[in-house]
């Protein structure tokens, strides 16, 4: 168990809060494994760079993960203060979400399960140094 009163320990986990500027995607209607594809291609990528590669990609994700990595370019703008220009993809991952679980009619009567996977998407930006 953790020593110290509840408010300390929630004041300790505050203070080691993440201030990079990050966007993130809940309930995204991509597999992660689809999406990983992309995300491996931008990660480690400045942000000009990966905006470039994902324009012209022509997966589905890609169109996706750009809007979430502008977005989280306008959080740096907007709210850390930092310039487009000298911020590079720090961290881009894909979690599991919840599985839609559909039925297909087969023959003879029979019913087939399609699972149509969700995924969580997560950019964190940094400034170059």
């Amino acid at each position: 168990m953790a020593k110290g009163h509840r408010s300390q320990i929630k004041r300790e986990r505050n203070a080691n809060k993440d201030t990079r500027p990050s966007a993130k995607l809940s309930f995204a209607r991509i597999p992660v494994q689809k999406a990983c594809f992309v995300l491996d291609a931008v990660r480690g990528k400045s942000y000009e760079e990966a905006k470039g590669i994902l324009t012209y990609n022509p997966r589905y994700a890609s169109s996706v993960i750009l809007k979430l990595l502008e977005s989280a370019a306008a959080n740096a703008e907007n709210n850390n203060g930092l310039n487009k220009s000298d911020l590079y993809i720090a961290e881009c991952y894909a979690t599991p979400g919840p599985i839609m679980k559909r039925i297909q009619p087969r023959a003879q009567g029979r019913a087939y399960r399609i699972e149509k996977r969700m995924c969580h998407l997560n950019v964190v930006l940094d400034e170059k140094k």
